[in-house]
């Protein structure tokens, strides 16, 4: 293997340009092709190809929510920080973590829940399109179900990828059964920058960034 001279500002290009070589004659869907192409580069991660899961018109929706200025409310700071704010502020879009509110914290003691669950009973006073992405925390999850089932909060879209052993995939199966728009990694397999890169895939086919 040689070594390959490229500029900085050219790596992500090359990178997307061998994951498409790797990818050989595997067909991805149109509308889900960035999105899974872009978590396999964050990742080096070829399983995705195979355990990426949307539900109909789940891209659109999400799309449709960023034209209209949703909040995206993530469940760890390291999401939220690696969401591309520019291309957020181009399309008057937003983004929030409530994981260390002190309010979310309280909440959390009093109720005898973790920050996770109490986050998403935050998220859900917001107004306007929402999009919620999970990437560590299965119990946000299934909290978010419990609030859909009880009419309290409606996302356009949930990017439900939390990763890791303890009801992990259990939760997954669960949100997939919510009657919302999703998007998922099956099995163990995610975490907050699979949940950043979907997000950011959304966000670059609208801004068409690279």
């Amino acid at each position: 293997m040689k070594v390959e001279h490229i500029l900085p500002a050219d790596i992500e290009r090359r990178s997307m340009e061998i994951i498409e070589e790797e990818l050989g004659d595997i067909i991805l869907p149109p509308d889900e092709k960035d999105i899974i192409k872009r978590v396999v580069h964050t990742t080096a991660d070829f399983d995705y190809v195979r355990n990426l899961r949307f539900s109909p018109g789940a891209v659109r929706r999400g799309l449709e929510a960023l034209k209209r200025g949703c909040t995206i409310v993530t469940d760890t700071n390291m999401a939220c920080m690696g969401i591309s704010a520019p291309g957020l502020n181009k399309l008057g879009a937003g983004k929030v973590c409530y994981m260390a509110d002190s309010d979310v914290a309280q909440a959390a003691r009093e109720q005898g829940t973790t920050r996770a669950q109490a986050s998403m009973d935050k998220a859900a006073k917001l107004t306007g399109p929402l999009i919620i992405a999970v990437g560590n925390a299965p119990t946000a999850l299934l909290r978010l179900k419990e609030l859909i089932e009880s009419g309290r909060i409606n996302p356009d879209l949930i990017i439900a990828v939390p990763v890791g052993f303890v009801n992990v995939v259990y939760a997954k199966e669960e949100i997939m059964k919510a009657g919302v728009p999703y998007i998922t990694a099956l099995g163990r397999k995610g975490g907050s920058n699979v949940a950043a890169a979907i997000c950011n895939a959304l966000i670059y086919t609208l801004t068409r960034q690279s």
